[in-house]
């Protein structure tokens, strides 16, 4: 395998048809035909949509996951439905990705959905939650508990349908340039975070800043920012965080299990066959498990890159950081569901189901990882 440099990673970042009987007579006969026939053309047409991402071109996992979508829909399709996929700012920025969809500029979006807080506060509940739930919790939530209807009705304000993608897993904390011994390092810390946990630093002192990928490096080498979350071992690697900054903190309170989402403009999908409705669903499927599967193998295996460079150090946050970091993620989401009604329903449906899910938790998962320092 070719080996991946930080100059050729950022390179690339940068850059019903009804049958009637024959007794009903010629004139029915004829008026059948004519019903088939539109079936058929309707079924028969041909699609050329266009997916846009918030991610670099080609970029790894991500990137990587729009264009396998695209490929898998083609191909499940027999090409009558066609997907060209552009990264962040081949065809808008970024971080316009919502809007173009919205607008039909593309028929297809690609990105996670935290990035849209400004349009409506609800959707990054559907991303990521701090102190929320994992990977597997969140699938289950969105599949099994009544998130994804919640997701669609958020979404059909903005003329979107939302499918999830894949997910991240349990994140890193992020890259430091100075260490965090108690909350007071935070103040005046300016740090690239999204979402909500951008929120909480902003609250406990620090500064909250929203950048494209593609412009992190730079922000961390000049001092832009003091700090950088993104995404997990292998992204961060790639990237070059380490070799600009010393600290590496974990676990990833901010992120325990994010949901990577495609939205596609809704008149567009309701002008589909429903074959073809189908097709996006099960390709939206599909990269859920590929996504989460490749994070956790490729993490894993630059995790221990990592562990082995004598520059770097691995850090645990302090319990009294975790703990305030906690209180202050309650108080700001308390803050934003007493403000929004969409917010308040659909957190309310997360931390229900939050709770019950945890319960059994303690009797599945939390049990075994004990049993296995035994």
């Amino acid at each position: 395998m070719e080996k991946i440099t930080r100059r050729k990673f950022v390179k690339v970042v940068s850059t019903k048809a009804v049958v009637g009987s024959g007794l009903l007579g010629l004139s029915s006969c004829s008026k059948q035909s004519s019903k088939q026939s539109f079936h058929n053309i309707q079924t028969n047409k041909s699609y050329k949509w266009k997916m846009i991402t918030t991610w670099p071109p080609h970029f790894p996992v991500m990137g990587e996951g729009a264009e396998k979508i695209a490929k898998w829909i083609e191909d499940m399709s027999g090409g009558q439905l066609k997907i060209h996929v552009y990264g962040g700012g081949e065809l808008v920025p970024a971080l316009e990705a919502f809007d173009a969809v919205s607008q039909g500029t593309a028929e297809m979006g690609h990105g996670a959905s935290y990035y849209w807080a400004g349009k409506a506060a609800s959707t990054q509940f559907f991303a990521s939650v701090p102190f929320g739930m994992n990977a597997q919790q969140m699938n289950a939530w969105l599949y099994s508990g009544g998130g994804l209807e919640l997701w669609e009705e958020v979404y059909s304000a903005f003329n979107l349908v939302p499918m999830p993608i894949g997910n991240s897993g349990v994140q890193m904390g992020g890259w430091f340039n100075k260490e965090i011994n108690s909350i007071n390092d935070i103040k005046g810390l300016k740090m690239r975070i999204p979402g909500l946990g951008g929120k909480v630093i902003a609250e406990a002192g620090g500064s909250a800043i929203l950048s494209a990928g593609g412009e992190i490096f730079t922000n961390l080498e000049r001092g832009v920012i003091d700090a950088t979350e993104w995404v997990g071992p292998y992204h961060d690697y790639l990237m070059g965080f380490h070799k600009i900054a010393k600290y590496y903190y974990f676990p990833g309170w901010h992120e325990p299990g994010t949901v990577l989402e495609m939205f596609i403009n809704k008149n567009a999908y309701s002008s589909l066959p429903d074959h073809l409705k189908s097709i996006i669903k099960t390709a939206a499927y599909r990269s859920n498990i590929w996504m989460l599967s490749e994070f956790e193998t490729k993490n894993s295996e630059y995790l221990q890159k990592l562990i082995q460079d004598p520059k770097i150090q691995i850090r645990n946050f302090p319990d009294d950081v975790l703990k305030k970091f906690r209180t202050i993620s309650n108080d700001v989401i308390d803050e934003i569901v007493s403000t929004d009604p969409i917010s308040r329903k659909v957190y309310q449906s997360f931390e229900k189901f939050k709770k019950k899910i945890s319960t059994w938790s303690e009797y599945s998962e939390r049990a075994y990882y004990n049993a296995l320092t035994l």
